[in-house]
């Protein structure tokens, strides 16, 4: 299959998190036929596929994920967001940018380079999960490289195939992501009639405050490799259903994406202590999604910078900003890991796309990595 046609059967595929819905058993043909050995790890509630080639050399490894989040109203779409039709030269479906057709851009890569170079000077791996998008007690794939690194097979370059791209596919690429600390917070107050103020305490109330002062904090200046820290809140829940009720308590659920110049510990701390100065009691639970971390060495770097001057005549910015990635599981390892993939204008929204132009440049950069990669090596 093309690109198109194979980006295409796999956006077909409902494959929300953490059901790969039969996107590798589409995917492991096509590999293959290419000469990779294919092997599938069950991990909790969801799947990592595993294929490779070659065994000499360094190892390669293009890391991605073929789930998706849900579609959102589908008759907000203009195409149906599981057709995959093609409209005015744009690709229209979930996951079209994030990020099945990066999928299908480097296997078409790898179709292209290995008829000319059958025994490269490297060892070539696509490793994909079926839950990066979900929730970690559905599984992640962590669990594959700490198995792997326990046998000390080591990834050394790890192209990361999520939506790097601002307004050309190939401007900006990724070294390091901030890290993701989540906070549910529950504000206990005292439930009573709104007619008898004394009576009552409102968490409502009681939260204004809060908020006021966690918005204005400056956790940090970032660095030069990273944006300053930033809060958000993502959803709050309260009352009762009456108009004539304080509530008894409120749910928060907040976010941090922090630079290394901050600590969850420093941050859980911070917070804790505007918490402190309200009348309410709360409860806190934290989960760490992700620590920041960053990719210091510059020899994948250079490889994929000669790649885009050669295809794009320009080499990327390099920007760490974005969310977190399945790269952060890779890096403590060692490995060099950078992102590169489709624009990210349209991921996660209504009528996510990527344009047919883009899915073969971004295809033509994949297939120039490789000939860098093998160039280096030899």
């Amino acid at each position: 299959m093309s690109a198109l046609n194979l980006a295409q059967a796999l956006i077909k595929i409902k494959s929300i998190s953490p059901d790969d819905g039969g996107c590798f058993k589409l995917l492991e043909p096509e590999l293959v036929s290419l000469g990779f050995g294919v092997e599938k790890i069950k991990e909790l509630n969801c799947e990592t596929l595993l294929a490779k080639f070659g065994t000499k050399g360094k190892i390669f490894c293009y890391l991605g994920h073929t789930d998706v989040v849900p579609s959102g109203p589908e008759e907000e779409w203009s195409s149906h967001p599981f057709e995959a039709n093609v409209i005015d030269g744009e690709l229209i479906g979930r996951g079209a940018a994030d990020m099945k057709g990066s999928v299908a851009a480097f296997i078409e890569a790898l179709k292209n380079f290995l008829p000319n170079c059958p025994e490269p000077d490297f060892q070539i791996w696509v490793m994909l999960t079926s839950n990066e998008e979900g929730e970690p007690q559905d599984g992640k794939i962590n669990t594959l490289i700490n198995a792997l690194a326990a046998k000390n097979k080591i990834i050394d370059y790890c192209l990361v195939g999520e939506a790097s791209s601002s307004d050309r596919v190939g401007d900006v690429l990724r070294v390091g992501r901030r890290g993701s600390l989540s906070g549910n917070l529950k504000l206990l107050g005292k439930q009573g009639h709104v007619a008898y103020p004394q009576k009552v305490l409102s968490p409502i109330l009681e939260i204004g405050p809060v908020i006021a002062e966690l918005r204005d904090v400056e956790w940090d200046q970032g660095n030069e490799s990273f944006d300053p820290t930033s809060f958000q809140i993502s959803n709050i829940e309260s009352g009762t259903g009456a108009t004539n009720v304080v509530p008894g308590y409120l749910n928060m659920l907040f976010n941090f994406r922090f630079s290394p110049e901050s600590s969850h510990a420093s941050l859980k701390q911070r917070v804790i202590s505007v918490l402190n100065k309200s009348k309410c009691a709360f409860e806190i639970e934290w989960t760490l999604n992700a620590e920041p971390y960053l990719t210091k060495k510059t020899n994948f770097l250079q490889i994929i910078q000669k790649a885009l001057l050669a295809v794009n005549q320009k080499e990327a910015v390099v920007d760490n900003g974005g969310g977190t990635s399945d790269g952060r599981w890779v890096a403590p390892s060692g490995a060099e890991v950078i992102e590169l993939g489709p624009i990210n204008q349209t991921i996660h929204q209504i009528d996510e796309k990527i344009s047919l132009e883009d899915l073969e440049l971004l295809t033509k950069i994949y297939h120039q990595i490789l000939v860098e990669t093998q160039i280096a090596a030899s």
